[in-house]
């Protein structure tokens, strides 16, 4: 897919479903780019220093024939012209920074050479582990050869295996399985009547058992949204191309002033899917002069910095140590698996989350990384490059005022809980009290909701919405989607609580 702020006027209609194809060829005749490529990763690590200059000018001849191979296939998730993928340096250091262990080294180092190299099956096959599988301190010929990938299939097999994929996930990239299997089963699917009405206090308990609530199990995405045509058509209208690069593609977009009192209700109406990372590039950035939220003068504020300015940085921090690569390397590939971008083992999408979150770590020493930061990474990266998630992920952080939520002790998340404790007292005071009596915190059931913005909660288009008006409003939109929860279901609550008092 050609991103929106890649295309030359319009948006495009595909969506981000695409395997990497920088391997599939090396069961015929390229298997030395193979091998050169990820014997680096092994022996770099413990090789003399005698041989350092010998294995980077062999990885530098491979590292000329891989992209003279990836000029020639298919990339997954292609970036637009004007934003070539980055790569790591040729040279990638295998010594010790100061303050880095050994096995932050491993990781790191691994991560930069499968980006240049790629893996097999990317989309369709679970990957090999390379980097938990290694025992610290064990450099035996066992350790080494877990890096190593034998083909073991033909070119026809793997795009038969690719095709059959493709024709097995939603629109959104989720593979086309039960809801009742996938994490977002939990919630049960809120009736609308009660969203329909204005939040008044409320005092109706039920004194009856509640009809049973639909879970989400049998849920399936649709593959087109009610009005999504004429939506699209409007927003094509709307949108407006603000640069473009030296061949003509659009660069940025803004939105039409003429149609700007439009833009609130459009947003909030659901933005068209194929618009979305154009919408929300834009919204995004635009949040720097208004500031959502207001930003901790504690930490450097990046609001000063363009967009391009903040690609460059990403970019320059890739190859910098971190001290969090371990842990963010063990939650890559547990992070919305079951999307085939994310779905292979060091495939172009867990190698471009991690890379993201090894950036995001070195941008403020008091947030640091926490597991939070990857549902999010995730999901931008469903729709934009690398290197836009990065800059999304700072004006995030800055603008919208996650730091105060990712900074230790919590604060944003203690405050976001605090407000919607007083609301439901407020409009719910049953509920309340009934929450009090029967010693039920909020952060029991709500600190993931704060964290995540409602990842893995919601069904995917459901989080879809909620963000595009997180990103018009800030957070407290997830403040009063929280409160709307409880109000939807306070029947439910009061009722099953009274019934457990009962015992």
């Amino acid at each position: 897919m050609v991103h929106p702020l890649g295309t030359a006027d319009s948006a495009s209609s595909t969506h981000p479903i695409g395997l990497d194809r920088t391997r599939t060829n090396e069961s015929k005749g390229s298997s030395s780019v193979r091998s050169s490529g990820e014997l680096v990763t092994i022996y770099s690590m413990y090789s003399s220093p005698d041989t350092n200059a010998d294995v980077d000018d062999h990885h530098q001849q491979s590292r000329e024939s891989s992209c003279q191979i990836q000029d020639q296939l298919h990339l997954s998730v292609p970036l637009p012209p004007s934003r070539p993928q980055s790569r790591p340096s040729s040279r990638v250091s295998s010594h010790l920074s100061e303050g880095e262990d050994a096995d932050s080294v491993y990781v790191r180092t691994t991560y930069a050479r499968l980006e240049l190299s790629g893996v097999p099956g990317d989309g369709y096959d679970e990957g090999v582990e390379r980097t938990r599988a290694r025992n610290p301190g064990v450099h035996s010929n066992n350790a080494r050869r877990q890096t190593i990938w034998e083909p073991t299939a033909q070119l026809d097999e793997l795009a038969q295996k690719e095709l059959d994929t493709l024709k097995n996930v939603d629109r959104y990239g989720f593979k086309l399985s039960s809801l009742s299997v996938r994490q977002e089963n939990r919630l049960a699917l809120l009736p609308l009547a009660p969203l329909r009405k204005p939040l008044r206090q409320s005092r109706t308990p039920p004194t009856s058992p509640l009809p049973s609530q639909s879970d989400v199990s049998s849920l399936s995405t649709p593959s087109e949204l009610p009005k999504e045509r004429s939506r699209i058509d409007k927003w094509d209208r709307m949108m407006k191309v603000s640069s473009r690069d030296h061949g003509g593609n659009a660069q940025s977009w803004t939105f039409d002033q003429k149609k700007g009192r439009k833009l609130r209700q459009r947003v909030y109406k659901g933005i068209p899917d194929r618009w979305r990372a154009a919408a929300w590039f834009t919204l995004i950035n635009a949040s720097t002069a208004s500031q959502v939220s207001a930003p901790d003068s504690q930490f450097p504020n990046s609001s000063n910095l363009t967009p391009s300015d903040l690609v460059q940085q990403y970019r320059e921090w890739i190859d910098r140590p971190s001290t969090h690569d371990v842990q963010i390397d063990l939650d890559v590939p547990r992070t919305i698996s079951g999307h085939v971008m994310f779905h292979t083992r060091y495939g172009q999408g867990q190698r471009s989350l991690f890379r993201v979150l090894h950036s995001f770590s070195l941008l403020c020493s008091q947030c640091g990384y926490c597991q939070g930061m990857g549902s999010i990474a995730a999901t931008l990266l469903c729709y934009l490059d690398p290197e836009r998630t990065y800059a999304c992920m700072v004006r995030i952080h800055d603008s919208y005022d996650m730091h105060a939520i990712f900074s230790p002790g919590f604060p944003g998340l203690l405050e976001n809980i605090y407000l919607q404790e007083r609301l439901v007292e407020r409009l719910l005071p049953d509920v309340y009290a009934s929450f009090k009596k029967h010693l039920i915190s909020s952060t029991s059931f709500a600190t993931k909701w704060y964290i995540t913005l409602f990842a893995n909660t919601f069904p995917f288009q459901t989080q879809l919405r909620l963000w595009d008006a997180f990103f018009m409003e800030g957070r407290d939109v997830i403040v009063i989607t929280a409160v709307a929860i409880i109000w939807v279901l306070q029947g439910k609550f009061i009722y099953s609580l009274s019934q457990c008092a009962l015992w």
